[in-house]
């Protein structure tokens, strides 16, 4: 399979649009060697065949359908490689791209979990909304450790698992979180039987999710912050990375320890990254750290064939 990282930055991107922390105005000037990125989302297709399966809508996805041909093989008058979406979560970052995809001659079939569903058709009603265009398919993700297939899209099934998380702020359930309001995916070629574990928002590694990491030739996982109390000491937030849901790299018990527990051959890589993240500027300490943990920062546009 082939895997496109089609957006690598956490909700606002890279460079954030009202944002001057030193990241954003760095790279705006060039005084930071940075690269600008998208909001997160990737696109899986098998070995043969042009259509494939998006991970999250984000609000850039007209931006990165343009940066990257594969989406657009232009077969038809009308035409797209995207059989399907498959929502990770129901957070602004991930699904109001949807709307951007409205103009589909047929319902866009979705897969997303109950809870996502609820928050995507009453707290931010983009399904709802969809039913005036070309309306959606809408397909429930099971929490049981089975497989799903996309029609479309041979050779790959996706088996998802609840994760430790935040719903998104409109959610009913933000404070009282329930499984299904977070999961990540393990994505398997079975020709190949190679398989990447995607979770782009992990608030705590768990026993079943660290399996799943271990028993993947590549994750791709939440890369969010350097540090829990990020946000507040840069005085551009108030709460820290683990209230929000995200397990910070850094410190005692951090994605970093989590990853050098992995086996030797698994390729380690960091996704949904937030522009005040240090990892970012290519010439700072936590950069050149990651690098020497054998880690990688995604990117907009790394490609990935399993």
């Amino acid at each position: 399979m082939r895997i496109t990282v089609l957006g690598s930055a956490a909700g606002g991107g890279f460079p954030q649009w009202n944002c001057n922390c030193r990241n954003c105005a760095g790279v705006r000037s060039g005084t930071v060697r940075a690269r600008p990125r998208t909001q997160s989302s990737i696109f899986v297709r098998p070995d043969e065949g042009d259509d494939g399966v998006l991970f999250n809508a984000s609000p850039d996805i007209l931006e990165q359908i343009r940066s990257n041909p594969a989406l657009q093989p232009a077969r038809a008058l009308r035409d797209s490689a995207i059989a399907g979406v498959v929502l990770i979560d129901g957070q602004v970052d991930h699904a109001t791209g949807l709307f951007m995809l409205r103009e589909r001659t047929k319902p866009l079939p979705l897969w997303c979990t109950d809870p996502v569903s609820e928050d995507l058709s009453q707290g931010n009603p983009v399904l709802r909304v969809l039913s005036h265009y070309c309306g959606v398919a809408r397909h429930a993700i099971a929490l049981d450790g089975s497989a799903f297939e996309v029609p479309g899209v041979s050779g790959l099934d996706f088996r998802a698992l609840a994760l430790t998380g935040k719903a998104a702020p409109y959610s009913p359930h933000r404070d009282d979180p329930v499984a299904g309001d977070n999961i990540g995916i393990t994505i398997r070629d079975r020709k190949s039987g190679r398989s990447v574990f995607y979770a782009p928002g992990l608030g705590a590694i768990t026993p079943p999710v660290f399996d799943a990491m271990a028993s993947a030739d590549a994750v791709m996982v939440d890369g969010t912050f350097w540090t829990d109390d990020e946000m507040v000491r840069l005085g551009v937030g108030t709460k820290r990375a683990r209230e929000i849901g995200h397990l910070p790299q850094s410190g005692e018990g951090g994605m970093i320890e989590w990853l050098a527990r992995l086996p030797a051959g698994t390729r380690r890589m960091l996704i949904h990254i937030n522009n005040t993240n240090p990892i970012l500027d290519e010439d700072s300490d936590e950069h050149a750290a990651l690098r020497r943990a054998d880690i990688e920062p995604c990117e907009d546009g790394m490609t990935l064939q399993l």
